[in-house]
């Protein structure tokens, strides 16, 4: 795997990188984020007792739309036909919801920035729902967990 940064041209302005002569390849992303809070915001989360709404329903919705609009908020974001968007939450202790992120494709270029778009704008939505009971939230760490495909091979966070 090369260190060359690929985003930027002989003039080292930014460009979007032209992938037109890479293969066509099966490639899947897995990215995952948290958010802390208080146990009564997350107790209520569970409960379904948040005035705005299924809050984890409206972040799920969020985080696939998230997915699909990546490249238009992220610049140099290639426009990709996403084939399969799975967003999960899970309740690791009374303080903690954890949210998971996987993106699919079959194309030219990878899917990392839709999952990691995704899960950032779940947790996102997540804060704006309880953000009138719970102002200290915070979001992450966000990482990459996986990706398969591609020129580059295969990736799983903490391997080398």
């Amino acid at each position: 795997m090369s260190d060359q940064l690929t985003h930027f041209n002989e003039q080292n302005r930014a460009r979007m990188v032209d992938v037109s002569d890479k293969d066509i390849t099966k490639r899947e992303a897995v990215a995952h984020s948290q958010i802390i809070m208080k146990p009564e915001t997350l107790g209520r989360i569970r409960e379904g007792r948040v005035e705005k709404g299924d809050v984890l329903a409206v972040a799920q919705v969020a985080g696939v739309m998230a997915a699909k609009k990546t490249w238009e908020i992220i610049p140099m974001c290639h426009p990709l036909p996403l084939t399969g968007i799975d967003i999960r939450f899970s309740f690791t202790d009374e303080t903690t919801l954890e949210v998971e992120a996987a993106v699919k494709t079959t194309g030219k270029t990878g899917v990392e920035m839709e999952a990691l778009t995704a899960v950032s704008v779940a947790a996102l939505t997540v804060y704006d729902m309880c953000k009138a009971m719970d102002k200290e939230m915070i979001i992450g760490p966000t990482s990459l967990l996986t990706k398969t495909g591609g020129k580059s091979g295969d990736f799983r966070r903490g391997e080398k």
